[in-house]
């Protein structure tokens, strides 16, 4: 009886405006009907109970089954369309009964007082304003670090980076312009892929206007770098044609932009001799300077992993001693490369001696550009991993030596150092104010003391910063070295083995008994009983 009463008064409460109707005329209670029943409208949901109903004391001995609970549950929810405005909860004791609302105003009502209230634990990060036209020229354009007048230096060294040239090869030189740099690099079209556009004649003409506004030589400090898919030294001829034909087409547009230096790497041998791929590689120099005016080719020093060439001083002399016209050839000494392939620059005696190799072995006449880095990797490595100057296994006091060494000044210096880092959605950015300081930190080595607190200082927090990344490099190259070591053992004992078995084989051939010649008997006595001629 208990529970019937509680579902008469839920009803009454629930369903109140809905007996206005029964009052009304019959004609005119489905227009009151649809009026009453608006957007305001009311969900009851009812659960059942599953906890035992108490009898009512009074009146009943025991509880009602629940199948008559279920039944009353159903009369209360066909009445579910009302003008209830406020969240109500009827909870029996073997039925509970929700009303939630719909109303789209209450929910605007509750989403501003959360707004009030705070930010919460759910609460979603505004959108991002998105960026004008106007707004991202401004940015892309802004000025990182003001640019040196070379004058002003006590060395003529012409520092900057290589930068990128998307959107038309004219923004590289705003882009050098940004952060500060006297020389820059840049890939004249795109370096991933075999075929591209030939270049626009607006973008040529608004290269020239844009270097001759910013006082950029295009002749003397700026040092395209060649496609990475490019291998002069290719075997097959569909291969080494593609190649060729990738390489001819960036010449000619330095032709056209006034640039006269093209960098690039040598080649790889393919599995053929050193030799014969080198003597590939200058035929096809050859062939490219007689359908040129005036670039010089400029080959880069590697860092001597695989079979690639030129990471010997050696081997680009022997590609240079090949090349017909010895205006139209170079070499670039990039800092990482040669440290890795075994030439040491850290130390003011190992520098020198090593640029006495340079000139010993190849001729310093033949220095045309420097690319700058210092190495995540140690020295001897083989392993091509840019650091950010004084960060590496190179250090600050190398590219002290690098700045103060006279035949450097007036040529290209090129960053290409990394400057990728976590933007703060995770994601990577690049981030161009990390070259902007280290062409002022270049700068400031020139003729700097080394042995001063701030320098030592800088070199300091440099090495500091790069430690992490040096140990982990290290860690997998001593990992390596192990692995190459116990290969080299293994193979060694494999030779002494098989060695040894070839020369036992050999020497049992050798000792190999010959068949005995059957004696003649004698012809008056017998071996077996001893007797014989004589007495």
């Amino acid at each position: 009886m208990a529970l019937r009463h509680l579902v008469r008064r839920t009803i009454a409460t629930v369903a109140r405006p809905a007996a206005s109707l029964i009052e009304m005329p019959r004609a005119t209670r489905s227009t009151a009907r649809k009026a009453a029943i608006t957007e305001d409208q009311t969900e009851v949901k009812t659960v059942v109970a599953t906890v035992k109903p108490e009898p009512d004391l009074e009146t009943e001995p025991e509880a009602h089954s629940p199948r008559k609970v279920k039944k009353v549950v159903k009369k209360v929810t066909t009445k579910v369309k009302t003008e209830v405005r406020v969240k109500e909860e009827v909870v029996a004791p073997e039925a509970k009964t929700k009303v939630k609302t719909k109303r789209k105003a209450i929910k605007n009502e509750e989403a501003a007082d959360e707004d009030e209230a705070g930010e919460g634990e759910d609460a979603k990060p505004a959108p991002k304003k998105r960026k004008t036209k106007a707004e991202k020229e401004a940015e892309e354009n802004m000025i990182l670090a003001p640019r040196t007048a070379v004058s002003s230096l006590k060395r003529s060294m012409f520092i900057g980076a290589h930068v990128s040239g998307a959107g038309g090869i004219q923004n590289s030189v705003q882009n050098a312009l940004k952060i500060g740099a006297n020389a820059f690099a840049l890939f004249l079209k795109s370096q991933r892929k075999w075929e591209s556009p030939p270049l626009a004649v607006e973008n040529r003409d608004a290269w020239h206007v844009k270097i001759k506004e910013l006082g950029y030589d295009a002749a003397k400090h700026v040092l395209p770098h060649g496609s990475y898919l490019v291998n002069l030294a290719q075997v097959e001829k569909d291969k080494a044609d593609q190649a060729y034909g990738n390489f001819i087409d960036d010449l000619k547009r330095c032709d056209a932009l006034g640039i006269e230096l093209y960098n690039f790497h040598p080649g790889s041998t393919g599995g053929d001799t050193k030799e014969a791929a080198i003597g590939r590689i200058a035929a096809q120099l050859n062939r490219a300077h007689k359908e040129t005016e005036r670039v010089v080719t400029v080959l880069e020093c590697m860092c001597g992993s695989g079979n690639v060439i030129g990471s010997t001083f050696e081997e680009l002399r022997d590609i240079i001693a090949l090349v017909e016209d010895k205006k139209r050839v170079g070499v670039c000494i990039d800092t990482c490369h040669a440290f890795a392939a075994g030439y040491d620059l850290r130390t003011p005696e190992a520098f020198q001696e090593t640029m006495k190799r340079f000139d010993e072995v190849v001729g310093m006449g033949y220095l045309k550009a420097i690319h700058l880095n210092d190495s995540k990797a140690p020295f001897a490595s083989h392993r091509d991993l840019h650091a950010n100057i004084g960060t590496g296994f190179l250090g600050l006091r190398a590219f002290h030596n690098v700045m103060n060494f006279a035949p450097f000044q007036n040529i290209p210096v090129v960053l290409e150092t990394p400057i990728e880092v976590k933007g703060p959605d995770g994601k990577m950015i690049e981030d161009k104010q990390i070259w902007a300081d280290e062409i002022k930190l270049l700068e400031s080595l020139i003729e700097a003391d080394v042995e001063s607190a701030e320098f030592l200082q800088k070199d300091k927090e440099l090495q500091e910063k790069g430690a992490a990344e040096r140990k982990r490099i290290q860690e997998q190259v001593d990992k390596k070295a192990e692995k190459d070591a116990e290969k080299a053992k293994k193979d060694a004992l494999k030779e002494a083995k098989k060695g040894a078995k070839e020369k036992g084989s050999m020497e049992k051939f050798l000792t190999k008994k010959k068949p005995k010649k059957k004696e003649k008997e004698n012809e008056s006595g017998c071996d077996s009983c001893g007797e014989g001629d004589g007495e």
